[in-house]
């Protein structure tokens, strides 16, 4: 415990530290020390090249005529999967979208459709056997993010089709993120089966359904099949990948994380203990809040740019000789003027180029309040001094970053800055993942790609997390997410996939999105 007026010492320390990179430090009443983000150079003027890779050459006529005679029905799939609600987070539906998911693999022609239960929302494991050379995986997550409806254009469940000034979308909560893209293979592996009795490929369907809460009971289905799918040669994730200019982005790994709840109570250090009290009393009663926005303050610089907790970047590891012709070409192909406006700023982080901006997005972590409340929120007034006060916060995680060993030095952060009393819950965290650019696997997608138009920018990961290490990192195969068509809004309200775009669109619609999951399938499998 530590007195009140070290405590008031850590505050202001922790609010006015010097901000600036390279600056001088102070925190917690350490001695001043140099604190700064892990800087990168780009050693190679080496561009990778997609447009190199010969693009697919396979043409499978029947099947793309099976599905432009039956898009009306392959829309309406879409329809249906996303006028089901599946909020992981709120336990939301989530029955009726398991069985529907299983269902609708079983009419598909999968002898095998699973659900398996773990000590959270249940999975689905489905293996189709086409008596093929070659096994993939796809990967889905069936579950979505919550809703405000109030902020929506059309209701988030209604599965409607929106006028849009890119032609005509599915506006909903799924509709790109993930279960448009996804339900939109299906639909490719019904034509598929349709018109030729099989599948080019062996497929195993893997599906979890909380993705959105972080992946916590995913490695469980993974150890049930372990062996199984382990004999794959590689895993793929439906995915729309164009911008609004056509353009494609492959992306070959994402970033890990760490998710926690933060949480200040009144106790032996001060503080209401059981309920709020009248907010006059702050004359002589601690704070719960304030103490929990002290120490969310001393784990950054004030501007929150700067990770202040000791050993978070020591083990950030600079960008391998293999990425460097990935971030060229990435880098090359980026236009600035459109992706800060597309994000609504005006600058990068610490007014720094988009070449610096870009490789702090691709190689170091982060550290983000998500949410953070307390006590009364309400129209008018109430004047109170609450008891308890919560943030949620991430950490992304770049290779190298375990997730057990950055939630220990923010636990000894706490702890040896006076915060011993703020509880940390852990909710979700994983590794990131990566997979190298010349597997067959993101080969043979590039191929299919450079088929259909300008050829990929090819970049080594996201700064967002996915829990794609079980399949890189334990199972050691590679896996690539991509495919054509447009999508936006994920997380975020109005929702949409593009379904019919405007005639001379380079945007991929319904239609051609199928026909290019048919041509990723024959490709992988050399055919």
């Amino acid at each position: 415990m530590v007195t009140h007026m070290k405590w008031l010492i850590l505050a202001v320390c922790g609010l006015f530290a010097a901000c600036e990179q390279g600056k001088e430090i102070t925190v917690g009443g350490d001695a001043a020390k140099q604190v700064q983000r892990p800087h990168f150079e780009i050693t190679s003027d080496e561009i990778f090249d997609a447009g190199s890779i010969p693009a697919y050459e396979g043409s499978h006529d029947e099947i793309y005529a099976d599905i432009d005679r039956n898009l009306e029905r392959h829309l309406a799939n879409l329809q249906r999967w996303v006028r089901q609600p599946s909020i992981s987070a709120q336990n939301n539906g989530i029955t009726e979208m398991v069985g529907m998911l299983r269902d609708d693999l079983l009419a598909i022609g999968f002898a095998e459709a699973e659900l398996v239960p773990t000590d959270g929302h249940p999975g689905v494991f489905a293996y189709y056997d086409a008596g093929a050379e070659k096994t993939l995986i796809v990967y889905m997550m069936y579950d979505v993010q919550p809703v405000n409806p109030e902020d929506w254009q059309v209701p988030p469940f209604a599965g409607e089709l929106v006028e849009h000034d890119l032609g005509t979308v599915l506006m909903a909560r799924g509709a790109t993120n993930q279960k448009g893209p996804q339900r939109a293979l299906l639909n490719a592996l019904e034509s598929i089966i349709s018109v030729t009795g099989s599948l080019p490929v062996n497929l195993i369907v893997l599906a979890e359904g909380e993705e959105e809460l972080g992946s916590p009971h995913f490695p469980q289905i993974i150890e049930k099949y372990k062996d199984r799918l382990m004999a794959a040669d590689g895993v793929f994730f439906p995915f729309n990948s164009q911008n609004r200019s056509g353009d494609i982005k492959m992306i070959l790994g994402v970033k890990g994380i760490i998710y926690m709840e933060l949480e200040a109570r009144g106790g032996p250090h001060g503080g209401p203990v059981n309920h709020e009290v009248h907010g006059s009393l702050k004359a002589f009663i601690d704070s719960p809040v304030w103490r929990l926005v002290q120490a969310l303050a001393s784990m950054t610089t004030p501007d929150g740019n700067t990770i202040l907790i000791d050993g978070y970047y020591d083990k950030v590891q600079p960008p391998p000789d293999e990425d460097m012709p990935l971030i060229n070409g990435m880098l090359a192909s980026a236009d600035e003027e459109m992706m800060m406006q597309a994000l609504g700023i005006e600058r990068w982080i610490d007014g720094e180029t988009m070449r610096e901006a870009q490789m702090d997005y691709l190689y170091n972590p982060t550290l983000n309040i998500d949410g953070i409340w307390a006590g009364y929120t309400g129209e008018a007034t109430k004047t109170i001094l609450p008891h308890v006060a919560t943030a949620k916060v991430d950490s992304r995680l770049p290779p190298g970053l375990d997730p057990d060993e950055m939630m220990a030095l923010i636990r000894t952060h706490l702890d040896k800055h006076g915060f011993s009393d703020i509880t940390i819950r852990p909710m979700s965290g994983y590794p990131a993942s990566q997979t190298s650019v010349d597997s067959e696997l993101v080969q043979a997608a590039i191929s299919v790609i450079n088929k259909y138009g300008k050829p990929p920018s090819v970049e080594p990961r996201l700064g967002g997390s996915a829990p794609f290490y079980v399949f890189t990192d334990i199972l050691k195969l590679p896996m690539v997410f991509t495919g054509i068509g447009y999508g936006k809004g994920a997380h975020g309200p109005n929702e949409i996939m593009l379904i019919y775009p405007k005639e001379g669109s380079k945007i991929a619609g319904l239609a051609e999105i199928e026909k290019g999951y048919v041509d990723i399938l024959h490709a992988l499998a050399g055919q």
